[in-house]
């Protein structure tokens, strides 16, 4: 299977971004695009972790419905949701209704409060970890893209210690791949020089 695609726009693409409109969006307008917002950083840690075990267009056709169900990402309010209100949530078809999934939103966003009474601001925690600018991959085939790395390794188990859940080392790396921490568009890829130069 191809690793890049010519879209009928006459763009190159990561392959995996050609099966759907959505997909295409996705990829062209925020995947790898570096990412220093702090409640867009914790959609992203939500829809990250909610993708454990799914696939990413489960996950993409719900995100509407999980800003709905998680307060657009208020984390003061996330982080107050009662039992009863996450009990709810397992009858909302617009979300994964994994009873661990969803009350790991609540226990992520506790964390990210105490986080910031310690640490400060989540984001510049965050991007110290790659020297605040972006590290580039050189992805040709798929076999050069790993599935984690030291890095999300170390930050897994950094962010584990703090109380964070859904948040293994796997789960990370896409999530630093999202956020544009690391650019793993591939080579030829439209975006691979555009994500790089953010």
């Amino acid at each position: 299977m191809p690793f890049i695609e010519i879209g009928a726009d006459g763009l190159a693409r990561c392959a995996w971004s050609t099966g759907s409109d959505a997909y295409r969006q996705y990829h062209d307008r925020e995947w790898g695009v570096p990412c220093r917002d702090e409640r867009t950083l914790f959609e992203f840690l939500v829809l990250e972790g909610a993708q454990a075990g799914l696939s990413w267009s489960t996950i993409l056709a719900k995100r509407e419905g999980y800003r709905l169900a998680f307060a657009d990402y208020d984390i003061e309010r996330i982080a107050s949701f009662t039992d009863a209100e996450l009990d709810a949530l397992m009858h909302n078809p617009g979300i994964v209704r994994n009873r661990l999934k969803i009350a790991s939103v609540r226990r992520n966003a506790q964390a990210m409060l105490a986080f910031r009474q310690t640490h400060g601001s989540f984001s510049r925690w965050l991007w110290a970890h790659v020297d605040d600018t972006p590290l580039v991959g050189h992805p040709v085939e798929r076999g050069d893209l790993p599935a984690r790395t030291e890095l999300s390794d170390r930050i897994s188990r950094s962010l584990i210690k703090l109380g964070f859940k859904f948040v293994g080392s796997t789960i990370i790396y896409a999530y630093l791949q999202a956020m544009g921490l690391v650019n793993d568009h591939v080579v030829g890829c439209h975006r691979h020089v555009q994500a790089a130069h953010r």
